[in-house]
Formats: structure tokens, C-alpha cells, sequence
């Protein structure tokens, strides 16, 4: 009992660290509900460790006038070297950043195959890393974990992908084939889960404990924070909102099941409906995709049809999101420019029109673009807490 509270006080009071970016020791004892020795002892522990160190000194609420200082904490930059690493539909991109999430160098590699052998896979995301290290002007072996956000259904704590549309096997355990390929202790979650965190640590999420980040890409995804942590269900596989169903024996998603949100608003359903239209040919999925947009935008009657449905299904599933949580902020995060006519006024409108009405404001609902390489930022946050967690275990237990 008296270690498990002391590894939750290290794991706290770092994370509240992290968090604040700059935080007094008395502070750190207010917002953990620790007393101040422990938060001293662990404090000392830490920057013994090489995890934190002294900040510029900060001047306490209330003392300004009295100009009294007070000695910051702030994570250690220097303490790794750690990798984040994105696979999407034809590319891997990666990110270097130093243990404070400051990106240091990037890069983008074209994938091997679209679907793949989880060691060739793995392979591919090292090639991208290592690619990434170099263009922050080190080498591989200075890199301390890799981070990997792979689309699909990810059990994180198990490092076992149990389905991607990435890889060509389900129940893959794609942590160890990363590690095998890399040398370097790795951590993979579900790709949504990930940008959720860049949300939580670096984006429209920092300061908030509770909301919900949806992406669209070629699939669907959720990223659920409670209290200020990624939740992921029981077998660590939850949140899989593009598979919430939508119709009993509906659309064939390309996991397997007939139904899902994803399989009648992803770009494969639209262009999958698009290609039954008369005389229709398909092309590269891309310039059909757009096209099909550009003919919705024009009026094109089966085109429009296509992406009014699409937004539809879309406001219902933010809808049920909102009834089931009831959350304080909706994040609409990714590279969304191609998916703008899911996030436009009226979409907004028919998501209000759907939910619970309780007397109050709705939860807000803010866009947040960005490319995969802040996907990548998300996965190398991953691994800073990753690593952060090993380094802590690691630590004696005669903290007070």
C-alpha cells in the first residue's frame, strides 16, 4: 500500500508538472493533495533522476505586490530523446522531440504496401524514425522510445494491434515487431487515442480534464479524456466510435461488420456509393474524392445525396456522443480540409437539434487542423509517458 502511494505521488506530481510547464513546490502540493514534505522528497527524487529540474523562479499569486519568488519545477528537456511516429493511409510521418514534447526534427517516408506483415510494418516506421533523428542532427542509438499511432483497434497495454487496416493480421503484436525492428523500447496506441493526448498536452485540450477529440481521415476515430487521462476501456480497446452501429445490416465496413458510422461517412463508403453511379470509373481515391465533392458543391443531384447523407449520419453519432457524455468541449481534429462539409454550420446545427435538451448551452465544438506530423507530436507524447513510467518504477521506495 505505502509503494503504491508513492509511485502515485511520483506519477501525480510529474504530471502535474507536465501540465503546468512551470509550477512552484507548493503549488504542487495544493493541486495533488500531497503534503509539502512528500512533494519535497519526490521533488529531490526526480531531479536526482534527471527528470525535472529548476525553472526561472516564479512569482506567487498574491505576493506580486511583496515581489516574493518562488523556484519553478519544469520537466527536463534533456532527460530523452523520443519519437512519435504516425502510419496513415501511404506515408509514416515522424517527429523527434526532446522529454518537454518540443519537436526537434521531422520526416515523411512513403509506406512499403498498404497493408502489410507486421514486421515489414514495423520496419517502415523505424526507417521513418531514424529518417526523423537524422533531421534533428542525431543519431538512432540517442533516442530513448518510440511512440506509434497505428488507425484500427489498438489494446495499448497489451502492445497487441487487434485490428488495422495497416497491417494484413489481426492480433498482431506490433510493440514487439517495432521493438524488434528499432532496438527501442516502444508503446503503440490507436491513432485517435494519440491525438487526443497532443490535444491534452499541446493543443485546444491543454487546461481541460474532460472532452472528446473525433477525427476524420480514411476512418473514424474517437479520443475520450476523463480527469485529465486518455480513457480506453476495460480491453483497452474502447472509444471505437466509427464502429458504433448505425443500421442493422447496413453498409459493409471494411473491420468486417455491416453497419458502422464509419462505413457511410469514411472516404472509401462515399467513393464505394460514388462508383455505382452510370458510367462512373474509378480513379485515384483522391482526386475522386474530390471530385465527388466539387460535383456535390456543384448540385449534381446523386453526388449531393451522397455527402447530405454523409452529414447526417455524422451530426447523429456527435449527437449521441453528446448525450452519452455530456462533455465540457468537442475537438474536430485532423487534417480536415478535404472533410470541411462534415464541419459546417448546418452540421452543427442538426447535432444541437439532436441532443438532450437540458436548459443550458450545448458543449462547445471547435475544428483544430493540423497534419499527421502533429499526429506524430501526439505519439511522442505517448512515449514521453511511456518512458516516464519506466523511469519511475525504476525508482527506490524511501520517498516520504
Amino acid at each position: 500500500m505505502i509503494r503504491d502511494q508513492r509511485s502515485q505521488g511520483r506519477h501525480a506530481i510529474l504530471g502535474e508538472i507536465r501540465r503546468a510547464g512551470s509550477i512552484a513546490r507548493v503549488d504542487l502540493a495544493r493541486r495533488t493533495g500531497l503534503s509539502q514534505a512528500t512533494v519535497t522528497a519526490i521533488t529531490a527524487e526526480l531531479m536526482a533522476a534527471g527528470l525535472i529540474e529548476e525553472s526561472a523562479a516564479l512569482v506567487a499569486t498574491g505576493d506580486a505586490r511583496r515581489g516574493r519568488p518562488r523556484v519553478g519545477l519544469q520537466i527536463r528537456g534533456a532527460a530523452h530523446l523520443v519519437a512519435g511516429a504516425k502510419v496513415a493511409d501511404r506515408t509514416i510521418s515522424a517527429a523527434v522531440a526532446d522529454f518537454t514534447g518540443q519537436v526537434l526534427g521531422e520526416a515523411a517516408l512513403p509506406l512499403t504496401a498498404q497493408v502489410q506483415a507486421p514486421a515489414d510494418l514495423a520496419r517502415d516506421v523505424a526507417a521513418a524514425v531514424e529518417a526523423a533523428a537524422r533531421a534533428a542532427g542525431h543519431g538512432m542509438a540517442e533516442v530513448s522510445g518510440i511512440g506509434a499511432a497505428l488507425a484500427g483497434i489498438v489494446d495499448a497495454e497489451a502492445g497487441v494491434a487487434r485490428w488495422s487496416p495497416a497491417l494484413d493480421a489481426r492480433n498482431a503484436p506490433f510493440r514487439a515487431a517495432l521493438e524488434e525492428a528499432s532496438g527501442l523500447p516502444s508503446f503503440i496506441d490507436n491513432d485517435a487515442n494519440l491525438v487526443a493526448m497532443a490535444e491534452l498536452y499541446f493543443g485546444e485540450g491543454k487546461g481541460i480534464d474532460d472532452f472528446l477529440v473525433v477525427t476524420v481521415e480514411s476512418g473514424v476515430g474517437l479520443g475520450i479524456v476523463l480527469g485529465g487521462r486518455i480513457y480506453r476501456g476495460t480491453r483497452g480497446c474502447g472509444a471505437e466510435f466509427g464502429h458504433t452501429k448505425v443500421q442493422i445490416d447496413g453498409a459493409l465496413c471494411r473491420c468486417g461488420q455491416r453497419g458502422c458510422l464509419e462505413a457511410y461517412i469514411a472516404d472509401y463508403a462515399l467513393l464505394r456509393e460514388a462508383a455505382l453511379r452510370p458510367g462512373q470509373r474509378a480513379g485515384e481515391p483522391q482526386a475522386d474524392m474530390e471530385a465527388l465533392l466539387a460535383q456535390a458543391r456543384a448540385g449534381e443531384p446523386m453526388a449531393a445525396s451522397i455527402v447530405a447523407r454523409a452529414e447526417r449520419i455524422f451530426a447523429m453519432g456527435l449527437a449521441n456522443l453528446v448525450n452519452i457524455f455530456d462533455p465540457q468541449l468537442i475537438i474536430l481534429s485532423g487534417e480536415l480540409a478535404q472533410h470541411d462539409y462534415l464541419y459546417d454550420e448546418k452540421v452543427i446545427a442538426m447535432v444541437a437539434g439532436q441532443t438532450v435538451q437540458v436548459g443550458g448551452p450545448p458543449p462547445e465544438i471547435r475544428v483544430h487542423r493540423w497534419d499527421d506530423l502533429m499526429w506524430a507530436r501526439g505519439a511522442a507524447a505517448y512515449a514521453i509517458e511511456g518512458l516516464a513510467a519506466r523511469a519511475l518504477a525504476g525508482l527506490g521506495e524511501d520517498a516520504a
